[in-house]
């Protein structure tokens, strides 16, 4: 069980961390807490009524990581849209952002919030780590958390596809990136365990 997920009984995952491991992904799913931000009104009294109406933004995020995370729902893979289907992309992309964005980010918030949650309930070992282990549906929390995650660092990384994760495992030590970049493997390594134990 150490380093990757293993299947339990009943459709949960269990993996063992170390203190380290824990402080890690607690860190950074603190960190992606800050980063998609509190949702609209959450510092205003609730209004279950105006919340179910209230609009989301309409432009894409400025932060490259927020834009990886929210990204416009219609867009041209083959190519450079000509102008008017460029605007007319960019209109319904506006649209489609304005009503989903914010549920969107509530569930982000939601899925980190789980991550840190359940680590903050771990009852360390004797060796100093703990055996977390997780319901099937926090693991399904913190399979969309660890997918955040690893969107969130392979932006900062400027990773656009899987050449780019290649060229990761040959830097050199001293390169400044190689802690991110050692994140980003690690947590590939859990995301993918964790989707193994998840499949039926």
């Amino acid at each position: 069980m150490p380093g990757h997920f293993e299947p339990l009984p009943g459709g949960g995952a269990a993996v063992a961390l170390d203190d380290v491991e824990i402080s890690i992904i607690r860190s950074l799913a603190v960190q992606l807490l800050e980063l998609v931000g509190p949702g609209p009104g959450e510092d205003a009294p609730d209004d279950p009524l105006a919340e179910l109406f209230a609009e989301g933004p309409s432009e894409p995020p400025k932060d490259p990581v927020l834009k990886r995370l929210f990204p416009d729902a219609y867009s041209d893979p083959e190519g450079t849209p000509g102008p008017a289907e460029a605007e007319e992309q960019k209109a319904h992309s506006a649209e489609f952002r304005r009503y989903t964005e914010n549920d969107l980010r509530a569930a982000k918030r939601e899925s980190a919030l789980a991550v840190i949650r359940s680590l903050d309930l771990l009852t360390p070992g004797g060796d100093g780590g703990a055996v977390l282990q997780l319901s099937a549906e926090e693991s399904r929390q913190w399979l969309g958390a660890l997918n955040d995650l690893r969107l969130a660092i392979g932006s900062r990384l400027e990773i656009t596809d899987e050449d780019d994760t290649d060229l990761l495992y040959r830097l050199p030590d001293e390169d400044p990136r190689k802690p991110m970049v050692m994140a980003y493997l690690w947590l590939g390594g859990l995301q993918e365990t964790l989707v193994s134990t998840l499949m039926p």
